[in-house]
């Protein structure tokens, strides 16, 4: 299966992403950050797989609970009845990704397996849910995109590992590589002061049949210039504003 016939990249115009849901409005990956991107018109949402210490699977980024709630621990080190009670951003519940899943059955959801520990409730809540189709796993680990592709071959949507990364940067310089099992190249516009996006990373994903997804953009003049470059996706917290840019370029669907 090649990455343009995969369900999950079938989309008229540029991929629209709302990272976390978007925090205009409400508190990140939150059900209410989620359902507003969706009133919205998102087809597309992102969010991350955190595991508690009895098993169940998180729609949440961090590995504490401090940063955006009003409790503190580890989340790795915390049974689920207790981190039920921790309210992000003061009011709304950390959803279960299951919950995502189930809630919104025609939604596509961007996946990152931020621990070991998530991947394998990750695989079983992908089955359960019967959700292949309309989700994408990407991760800095290569190993847990590779342990979970294991499972699901080449029906599974997943995003490039760095190194895969460097690898299509390097192509996109005319240096032979070899072939990806991924799907797509998320990436930043730059990293570490290097470029990653320019015209020719673009072309070089595209010559493989590869689509390029940016992240996290929330200015309206670096969407406006990936839009240009002719990147496939766009990840953004200010999903109000990346609609407003899609639109005004007649790439809003």
């Amino acid at each position: 299966m090649n990455a343009i016939a995969h369900a999950f990249l079938d989309h008229d115009g540029i991929l629209a992403f709302a990272h976390r849901g978007g925090d205009e409005r409400w508190p990140e990956n939150t059900m209410a950050a989620f359902q507003d991107a969706i009133d919205l018109g998102y087809r597309y949402i992102e969010t991350d797989a955190y595991c508690t210490r009895d098993g169940f699977l998180l729609a949440f980024h961090d590995p504490v609970l401090d940063r955006v709630t009003n409790q503190s621990g580890q989340v790795a080190q915390l049974d689920h009845a207790i981190i039920r009670k921790a309210r992000v951003g003061g009011t709304e519940a950390i959803p279960l990704l299951e919950d995502v899943l189930g809630t919104w059955p025609d939604i596509r959801v961007n996946i990152d397996p931020k621990t070991d520990a998530a991947v394998a409730p990750l695989i079983e809540v992908i089955k359960r849910t019967d959700a292949l189709d309309r989700i994408c796993v990407g991760s800095f680990s290569g190993r847990r995109i590779e342990q979970i592709r294991s499972v699901f071959d080449a029906r599974l949507c997943t995003s490039m590992a760095p190194w895969d990364v460097a690898r299509l940067r390097f192509d996109s310089f005319g240096i032979p590589i070899g072939a990806f099992a991924a799907s797509c190249a998320q990436v930043p516009m730059t990293y570490g002061g290097i470029t990653i996006i320019d015209g020719y990373f673009v072309m070089a994903a595209e010559a493989r049949r590869l689509q390029v997804h940016a992240w996290t953009i929330n200015d309206p003049d670096d969407m406006t210039r990936l839009i240009k470059i002719g990147v496939h996706g766009i990840m953004t917290d200010r999903p109000r504003l990346l609609k407003a840019v899609l639109q005004e370029h007649g790439l809003w669907r």
